[in-house]
């Protein structure tokens, strides 16, 4: 599938995408910023716990990288930052299924614990939900982009009113 790159940025589902990723963009950046402010090993596998999560250098500069990612897709917007907000959101939730599986073992580089998971998870899905608003779903409007591009419709130039798609009812007749 081919996205509508051509989407002006101030589209009213950019506020979404944007917002999500720009708000969990900083919280990532300020809990990275605590943990490299202690100067935590880098690898340390029974980390320190800073805001209610086990963290190390590793995680603490992981975070700091995602947050500006996040951050910057805020800044960029549009479809760039949908596609930038369900990327993060499925790595959210594939590190969360990893590092349960290697909590309790020597592998455990980013010194997880349960309340790591789970605000892996639970950001992973919020974040996944941000990109995927507007964008996925069987009742978009008819003026929506991506419904849009899904029918074939090419994007009014700017200024002009949008055609109205034929409605057709139950049996099949044009309304």
């Amino acid at each position: 599938m081919k996205l509508d790159e051509r989407r002006p940025a101030e589209h009213r589902l950019s506020v979404v995408y944007r917002v999500g990723a720009g708000v969990t963009g900083l919280l990532l950046i300020a809990f990275g910023v605590l943990g490299l402010l202690i100067r935590l090993p880098l690898f340390d596998t029974e980390g320190q716990v800073i805001a209610g999560l086990s963290t190390n250098g590793a995680l603490s500069l992981i975070s700091v990288t995602v947050g500006s990612l996040l951050v910057g897709g805020a800044i960029i917007g549009g479809t760039f930052a949908s596609t930038l907000n369900i990327t993060v959101g499925i790595a959210f939730v594939a590190s969360g299924l990893v590092n349960l599986a290697v909590m309790e073992t020597d592998y455990n580089l980013l010194a997880f614990r349960i309340p790591n998971v789970i605000f892996s998870f639970a950001v992973g899905l919020m974040v996944m939900t941000f990109g995927m608003y507007g964008r996925v779903s069987g009742g978009l409007p008819h003026d929506n982009p991506f419904w849009r591009q899904r029918h074939g419709l090419p994007r009014p130039p700017d200024g002009e009113a949008e055609p109205q798609p034929r409605r057709v009812s139950t049996i099949g007749l044009s309304e």
